[in-house]
């Protein structure tokens, strides 16, 4: 059996692991646009700011690693055209030549693109580009890109546009590299994911850092600063407020999110739904014979709204497995995702899981959200912190709906929004996590853990009659 999976990041991967991993007699081939298959991308904000010494390091696995788990690797092809009545991937090489490739079954991964936003002077023809110090950042060549102006124009100062999980890492990573960094953000409130008044935590943080934020604030268009100006690039922005908003920089990275990379898949047939994203079913299969996807082109089956569209790398991952595993013959399910994300900002954490009380609402639930700021142990023992849990009940069954969290780093928050994502996934109550069995230690807890704590808080303002 030949299975062919197209891409070479988390979904394609897991998906061809998993299917050399179940038949060993598979065989497997996997196109890969660029040349670097399993990177991460997620580490690419810790290589530009110096942390991670070297580009290579972000592999997961090494070329010869995949090789040997029994995987045919065609870098430097991009698959152009599905032939689904011939089961063949029309595919074009490094040199542009042109060639067919059969299957018998087929995985396409071909994740997401970074949105470019309708500014003037971004890219196209005559508008600014990486050679001007104008990035956007996803791939690894994006990152080479990036690499080549601050090593070879040496800026000084830099602008990002967008505030969400990306925008917030590489305005620490261009800080950390020693860049004067300006960001802004046309919502309310950096890190739009969680509530405002966590964002607010994450601003300051932010602030206290040396950036320069900006909410409210759109970016209108690009150009060349006149010469003279502080950099070489000058950024002109809308402001709520009506104030105008003029800013040179030598830099500018734009991070406003990503859409699904569905072209490919599009063409052969598939049907599409949230934001222009594959519909698969829960075992990933198209609805086109013998058609498998997964990652970030394709809806997102989430556990409380139904189908939406949230490209995350685990879910990418888990989706992997499940097309991989079905390709060669199992029977195996996606279970679902909750949006489960955690990012670093300096020297705070920020996490979520499920929903926040207006998506909760708009899902149908009777929704509330009660905020405590337990310590993260107790508070005898020294360097104990308060960690802001914001937590969503339904009113109406008392279920856990959701959790936020903000804390210093060392407070665990990413384990601790996982108990919580623990619970969601089992659909317990916000009561119920009292029951639970956590460790406790001094140093490291308390009798009631925070998340605990944070419950009780809910129960006691909120629970069901």
């Amino acid at each position: 059996m030949h299975l062919v999976v197209i891409g070479g990041s988390d979904a394609g991967i897991s998906a061809a692991l998993r299917a050399r991993e179940l038949d060993p007699s598979a065989e497997v081939t996997v196109v890969v646009a660029d040349e670097y298959p399993n990177f991460s991308i997620c580490g690419i904000p810790y290589y530009i700011s110096g942390e991670v010494a070297h580009w290579s390091d972000l592999a997961h696995r090494t070329r010869a690693d995949l090789e040997a788990a029994g995987m045919a690797l065609r870098l430097g092809t991009r698959a152009t055209r599905i032939d689904v009545a011939r089961h063949v991937v029309h595919l074009r090489g490094r040199q542009g030549t042109e060639e067919v490739l059969a299957y018998d079954r087929l995985v396409v991964g071909t994740g997401a693109v970074p949105v470019q936003p309708p500014i003037e002077g971004l890219g196209g023809p005559g508008g600014l580009d990486e050679a001007d110090g104008v990035h956007l950042l996803h791939t690894m060549g994006d990152t080479f890109a990036l690499s080549r102006t601050l090593e070879e124009r040496a800026p000084a100062t830099a602008l990002v546009v967008g505030a969400g999980y990306v925008g917030l890492e590489m305005a620490e990573g261009l800080t950390i590299r020693g860049l004067e960094v300006a960001q802004v953000e046309m919502l309310p409130e950096v890190l739009p994911t969680v509530d405002p008044v966590l964002g607010a935590l994450v601003h300051a943080e932010l602030v206290a850092n040396g950036l320069d934020v900006a909410t409210l604030t759109t970016v209108k268009c690009l150009s060349r600063a006149p010469v003279g100006a502080a950099g070489r690039l000058r950024v002109e922005a809308a402001r709520s407020d009506g104030h105008p908003y003029v800013l040179d920089v030598d830099l500018v990275l734009v991070s406003v999110g990503v859409r699904p990379d569905a072209e490919l898949l599009v063409g052969a047939g598939a049907r599409t739904g949230p934001r222009g994203a594959v519909l698969a079913d829960e075992g990933m299969h198209t609805g086109l014979p013998d058609v498998y996807a997964a990652g970030d082109c394709v809806a997102t089956h989430h556990r409380l709204l139904g189908l939406t569209y949230l490209p995350l790398g685990t879910t990418a991952h888990k989706q992997g497995r499940v097309a991989g595993e079905n390709a060669v013959g199992g029977q195996a399910r996606y279970a679902g995702s909750l949006g489960t994300q955690v990012v670093k900002v300096f020297d705070l954490v920020a996490a979520r899981t499920g929903l926040r009380e207006g998506e909760a609402l708009a899902a149908g639930f009777s929704p509330a959200t009660t905020q405590a700021e337990p310590d993260d142990h107790k508070a005898y023992y020294p360097t104990a912190y308060p960690i802001a849990i914001r937590i969503t009940g339904d009113t109406a069954t008392g279920r856990l709906l959701g959790a936020q969290l903000v804390g210093r780093r060392g407070t665990e928050v990413a384990k601790r929004v996982d108990t919580f994502a623990t619970a969601i996934h089992h659909a317990m109550t916000v009561d119920g996590m009292s029951e639970l069995d956590l460790s406790y230690s001094p140093p490291l807890g308390s009798p009631w853990d925070a998340v605990q704590t944070a419950a009780q808080a809910w129960v006691h303002e909120h629970q069901a009659l």
